[in-house]
């Protein structure tokens, strides 16, 4: 009988965004690897439970720290994600990775991270001016009857963002799927994030939004998305709907903290910051 890989993992989260990490410098799976692994772990009740999975890999280029790559619970590659990217920055601190600051390479390009000595410190991740945004993104369908519109904004991945006058009572698990899975936007389709605007900000202020996210690959509300979390403050700003470059943005698992500076039509200096928290460490039998 072929004797099973134990397998070690660190679960961990950022503002409930949780995920299966895995030092793959060690074990070389494969994206297909990768990609089943994901979908037999991530199932809650039946697997260790996340939204998805990271491989924290070696670079390609010696100039940089380390490779992230991520896989959604589906088994689906995701480009980038904030809150796993900050994740895995804590991940290669705690593995002996001890510059001040982390380059690291991602399927959405190079980024850089900073985290905090302490392990309750938050972890800010630098990220790349915003992609593709189409304001009044149209749709094949018909909106649902409380939106008014969708902005499509590409932070990492595809966002489609949502502006509701009340979100804790927006049907999420109706409208998103309904979003996400329109014509209009394949054949990548978009986390669809729904925004409300607590304080519109300004200057010496920051504004304040509250969030609720359905996310492709996992299919279903997660509880924090950092990618988007940056769509929202960015299409929120862009708008006109708040005043302030800097963004608290109240997700349902924790607060995220979005930073940017806009000179007319350009973004510069975006970063992503909050916490990244390991919960337990575990093996399993692959």
């Amino acid at each position: 009988m072929q004797r099973k890989l134990i397998v070690e993992f660190t679960k961990m989260n950022g503002a409930g965004n949780d995920f299966i990490v895995i030092d793959n410098r060690f074990f070389n799976f494969s994206d297909d690897e990768l990609a089943d692994f994901a979908r037999r772990f991530c199932p809650r009740r039946v697997g260790i439970g996340a939204d998805g999975v990271l491989a924290f890999s070696s670079p390609a280029d010696a100039a940089h720290h380390y490779r992230m790559r991520y896989v959604n619970a589906n088994g689906s590659v995701g480009t980038m994600c904030g809150n796993g990217a900050r994740c895995l920055a804590r991940f290669a601190r705690n593995a002996g990775i001890l510059d001040e600051e982390l380059h690291f390479e991602s399927d959405a390009g190079v980024y850089r991270a900073r985290v905090g000595p302490a392990p309750e410190a938050p972890v800010r991740l630098f990220v790349p001016p915003p992609g593709t945004w189409i304001p009044d993104h149209p749709l094949a369908a018909a909106l649902p009857g409380g939106v008014a519109a969708v902005h499509y904004l590409w932070t990492g991945t595809e966002h489609a963002v949502c502006f509701v006058d009340e979100v804790m009572g927006a049907p999420v698990q109706t409208w998103g799927p309904a979003i996400r899975h329109d014509p209009a936007l394949a054949p990548a389709g978009a986390n669809v994030d729904f925004v409300q605007v607590l304080q519109k900000g300004r200057a010496s202020a920051p504004a304040e939004l509250r969030v609720r996210t359905f996310e492709k690959g996992v299919e279903e509300e997660t509880l924090a998305c950092g990618t988007g979390a940056m769509a929202a403050a960015l299409v929120a700003r862009f708008l006109g709907r708040i005043g302030a470059d800097d963004v608290q943005v109240h997700m349902p698992g924790g607060v995220l903290h979005v930073g940017f500076r806009r000179n007319g039509g350009v973004v510069s200096d975006l970063y992503l910051e909050g916490p990244a928290v390991t919960v337990f460490r575990g093996t399993v039998e692959v």
